[in-house]
This record gives C-alpha cells, sequence and structure tokens, in this order.
C-alpha cells in the first residue's frame, strides 16, 4: 500500500473510532480501587455525559509546485563565420550577406543582433544567414572608411543578451 492510501485509510478509521466514541454510552460506578467506568450499567452506576470527542483532522495542504523545468541550455559559442577577419568586399551597393555559427543552434525565441562601426541594427534576424541591406549599410557604416567592424549577439525572448560574438574587421 502507498503513504497516500495508508494516511486515507488511518483518516477513515479515525473517524469511525470517534464516530463510535460520540454514540457510545459510559457508565461510571464505584468500587474499592475507585472509579470503575464501563459500557455497561452496574448496579448503582451512574450515565456519564461525555464532552464531544476531540477529533484532530488532516491539515488541508497547499497544492506543491511542479519543479521549475530547467531553462534551455546556454549558447556555448558564437561566431562570425563570414565575412572573414580581414576580408575584402566589394559591392557597388553597401549591401553585405553575413554568416553566423551558434552552438547550440539559434532557438525560435531568440534573435540575432547585428552591430556594424558600433551601431546597432534594426531590426534583429530569426536566422544565422543575414542579408544587411542598403539602408542599414548607409545608416550604421562610418563615412567612406576602408575598414568596418561587425559583430553580432543572441538577444532571448525578453531582449536581454545571452552571448556575443568577437568582432570581425573586413
Amino acid at each position: 500500500m502507498t503513504t497516500g492510501c495508508l494516511g486515507i485509510v488511518a483518516a477513515v478509521l479515525a473517524g469511525q473510532c470517534a464516530a463510535a466514541v460520540a454514540q457510545t454510552t459510559v457508565y461510571e460506578s464505584k468500587d474499592k480501587a475507585g472509579p470503575v467506568y464501563s459500557d455497561r450499567p452496574a448496579s448503582g452506576a451512574t450515565l456519564v455525559e461525555l464532552p464531544p470527542p476531540n477529533i484532530i483532522g488532516r491539515p488541508t495542504l497547499a497544492p506543491v509546485a511542479p519543479p521549475p523545468q530547467p531553462s534551455a541550455p546556454g549558447y556555448r559559442s558564437l561566431a562570425i563565420v563570414s565575412p572573414a577577419e580581414q576580408a575584402t568586399l566589394h559591392s557597388n551597393t553597401g549591401s553585405l550577406d553575413v554568416s553566423v555559427r551558434a552552438d547550440p543552434r539559434l532557438r525560435a525565441s531568440d534573435r540575432v543582433r547585428v552591430t556594424l562601426d558600433g551601431h546597432l541594427l534594426s531590426p534583429s534576424f530569426r536566422s544565422t544567414s543575414l542579408h544587411i541591406g542598403e539602408s542599414q549599410w548607409q545608416g550604421a557604416a562610418i563615412g567612406d572608411s576602408v575598414e568596418h567592424t561587425l559583430q553580432v549577439a543572441i538577444a532571448g525572448g525578453q531582449g536581454k543578451v545571452l552571448i556575443e560574438s568577437a568582432p570581425v574587421r573586413f
């Protein structure tokens, strides 16, 4: 029998015993040693009025909350695969394709945020294969500089940065 079943059986038996005691008639009589109590009347016995029995019920337990689910494991690494460090890119429009590697893979609820020359690009990306368009490039790239810096980060659903890559200069 399980502990839960034993508790239920004990509660039922205790309730039945208490009900039986409450319904029993008790008589008091006297002998040489003092008072004698019985459920059968003896000669000269008097009926004893008993107070209601003390019945202690099982306490109501608060529901037990399920243990917290472990959060998804954190990201172990994040790196920009393309463009490579010190790569030379040729683009007349300023658009740029970026490839990122995350370990473990990007979760559906997380987003990739891109920083170009210190400026956070908008919007964030739902994939590790990104395309930076001409308008994003023009809004973030520093003037006519021939060297640019790119960095990515993964942000969770609440916008908190979970991991950042090392910057890549190209």
